[in-house]
């Protein structure tokens, strides 16, 4: 291999001109202490003095992935205050040429990957900014940053790659008093606007988060973008108009890591419309604000960040985001790739035999006659046995997700109602209309709008998650009603929504549906896998006459007709004969089970879903509530077949989740219970002779 390589730019340390010395003059700046730091502290050491050493730490080994470990690496020590020396940190003299090094008079060679890399303590730095970076809104100290410390992190910022290399980035370090109070007025208008937003649960735990340090830390930082810099012909602009954007973001995240290694807190102020602090800030009408951050030193770092140590919300594991060669194909490197789908069925497990054996054992001990609790007490030991702890959290914050979704088969005439209803009321659902939506606001609950197969399209809105996979269904009657691809797609889709509201920090999962003509592959499912008899599966959904019952029962056994299955391969079942909704709810079951969260289902719909699930993975059923029985027959029997036992029974038929929603404060009350209920020992209470 020849010593040069012609048309490569060297590295640093490479062969290049030394470039002559200069000597800015050293900045002044009102944040920095005069009376801490003498200038000879500020001075940067002669071209001829030796390194500081490093002060570096072994990295701590990273938690073990898994789909419930959540936790960060254990804690480090955290420099919190002023560093010791604030002058530029002095840099390695410039390599001899002559030096028999590979890396003087030429780069490394191609094969000499090591050549490149960082040695072990400057690598483990690096790392443990990142892993060590957090959100900080507590603990701001009043200690002014630094001179040379801000020119450090604004200089790591500005280092931070875009496309075309335009830097549409510019950093406002904003210490007026005046402009950060009016800032924190509009925070605080849009925090207690958010609040008023959410359920009633989350509402009362966000009153106890801090969501910024606007006036608290010593100075703020508004990093704008410039999307016009760089003119029309910007390299790359053509092909991402929006790559401007997304480079300001990378020079935040520099800035933030930067920080972190300077022992500086760095807090982003989510809850502030960018156009009114750019009012605020009287800037020209051409920029927009990326990022309005709080900056200083502060008494302690987090171990975790603080949303997930006030249990607002979970980090997700780096598994569930890595994909291979296609989205969905998911495998860490050097692991075999795998499907969501089977990722997931591999993470379900049964319940937890000694937390059961403890729930049973409190219950007993409990100050009450045992058993007088009645079916609440086998639904307390279910939840401590899917937690695996007894006694078990309680369940909430709930969320309802509602799948919606059209059917072909809606052709054949099976209801009274037309098609564009299903559209009609996810609109209702999404401004807060609808029966679900009322029982969510009385119990506390989140709803969450999943299209899957709507057949018209939905404009985008808060709440509405857009996952579609078909514009509804074929004709059932006719051949499948999916393709295999569809199915899964849709199952995926499930398990992917129940990872995020779970994520988002909920502990239930509650089902619920929308799709006009629902009820018919509904009851299909439940008849090709349960072996019922249409007649006796199938119900009036809607509320349709005799007649259109009659003939809602035959266009069943036409399905199953033109479509023979194999009970033993549940999801060819599922693609033949159900719905993209029943899909989504199978899968979104199969996920709330793997993350071991209780899954409350809600009615035929749910329940034909669940019979999918529990063919999938019969250990799922672990994690399933039946919320209520619905009057349609088909629930009856699926509930007998999944052996569930429905805590509500009031005739109801509606869908939606809303008899899911009622049976979550029965669900929730059972487990405080087993945990605030003294024993007889606790109290003093005499037992029975």
């Amino acid at each position: 291999m020849s010593a040069q390589r012609p048309n490569v730019i060297p590295f640093r340390g490479g062969d290049r001109e030394p470039a002559p010395e200069t000597r800015a003059a050293e900045p002044v700046h009102r944040h920095h202490p005069a009376s801490a730091r003498t200038t000879a502290e500020r001075t940067p050491p002669p071209p001829d003095t030796a390194p500081e050493p490093a002060r570096t730490r072994a990295a701590a080994p990273e938690p073990e992935q898994s789909m419930y470990a959540h936790e960060a690496a254990a804690p480090v020590d955290e420099r919190t205050g002023p560093p010791s020396r604030t002058g530029p940190r002095a840099v390695p003299a410039e390599q001899d040429p002559t030096s028999a090094s590979p890396a003087a008079g030429r780069a490394a060679p191609f094969d000499d990957w090591a050549g490149h890399a960082f040695d072990d303590a400057e690598r483990d730095a690096v790392y443990r900014a990142i892993r060590e970076r957090r959100d900080v809104r507590v603990g701001f100290r009043s200690d002014p940053v630094p001179d040379d410390v801000l020119t450090r992190v604004l200089e790591a910022a500005h280092q931070a790659p875009s496309v075309g290399h335009v830097q549409p980035w510019d950093f406002l370090v904003i210490d007026s008093p005046d402009l950060r109070a009016r800032v924190r007025d509009l925070a605080q208008a849009e925090r207690d606007d958010h609040t008023r937003s959410l359920p009633s649960i989350r509402a009362r735990a966000f009153s106890g988060l801090k969501v910024e340090a606007i006036l608290d830390s010593p100075l703020n930082i508004a990093v704008t973008v410039d999307p016009t810099r760089g003119g029309r012909h910007g390299q790359g602009r053509h092909a991402q108009p929006a790559s401007a954007a997304y480079a300001a973001a990378l020079a935040v995240e520099n800035l933030w890591l930067a920080a972190r290694a300077e022992g500086l807190g760095v807090g982003w102020v989510g809850f502030v419309d960018e156009r009114d602090v750019a009012d605020v800030l009287e800037l020209p009408s051409h920029l927009d604000v990326v990022a309005y951050l709080c900056v200083g030193y502060v008494e302690e770092f987090p171990t975790e960040p603080e949303l997930s140590l006030a249990g607002w919300a979970k980090g997700r594991p780096l598994s569930w985001a890595v994909h291979r060669d296609r989205y969905g194909h998911r495998g860490l490197p050097g692991q075999e790739p795998t499907s969501l789908l089977e990722e997931t069925i591999t993470a379900i497990g049964g319940l937890n035999p000694r937390a059961v054996e403890e729930a049973r054992d409190r219950q007993n001990r409990m100050t009450k006659p045992p058993g007088s609790l009645g079916v609440l007490e086998e639904v307390s030991v279910q939840l401590a046995g899917l937690a695996g702890e007894c006694p078990p959290p309680i369940p909430e914050p709930a969320a309802v997700a509602v799948f919606a979704g059209d059917h072909g088969v809606h052709a054949q005439g099976v209801t009274a109602w037309p098609q564009e209803v299903t559209a009609q009321m996810v609109q209702n659902f999404l401004e807060g209309g609808a029966v679900v939506n009322a029982f969510a606001e009385q119990v506390g609950a989140e709803v969450t709008v999943v299209d899957v197969g709507v057949v018209g399209d939905l404009p985008r809105a808060a709440g509405l998650l857009p996952r579609k996979v078909a514009r509804g269904t074929a004709d059932f009657t006719q051949g499948p009603a999916m393709t295999r691809a569809q199915a899964l797609q849709a199952l995926e889709g499930g398990i992917e929504v129940a990872r995020d509201l779970v994520s988002a920090g909920n502990r239930c999962l509650i089902t619920g549906d929308m799709g006009i003509a629902n009820t018919t592959p509904a009851a299909t499912l439940v008849c090709a896998l349960t072996g019922a008899d249409p007649a006796r599966a199938t119900g009036r959904g809607t509320g349709v006459d005799d007649d259109m019952h009659e003939h809602k029962v035959e266009v069943v056994r036409q399905a199953l007709a033109a479509n023979p299955v194999d009970r033993s391969d549940p999801i060819g079942v599922l693609a033949a004969l159900g719905g993209l909704e029943h899909a989504a709810l199978a899968g979104f079951v199969l996920g709330g089970a793997a993350l071991r969260v209780p899954v409350l289902l809600d009615g035929v719909i749910a329940g034909a879903a669940a019979l999918v699930a529990s063919a999938i993975s019969p250990e799922s059923m672990s994690a399933c509530f039946a919320g209520h029985r619905s009057s349609e027959p088909g629930h009856t029997i699926a509930l007998e077949h999944l052996g569930l036992r429905p805590l509500v029974d009031l005739e109801m038929r509606l869908g939606e989740g809303s008899g899911a929603l009622l049976a979550l404060p029965l669900l929730q009350g059972s487990a405080r219970a087993l945990r605030n209920v003294a024993t007889f020992d606790d109290a003093g209470v005499s037992t029975v002779h």
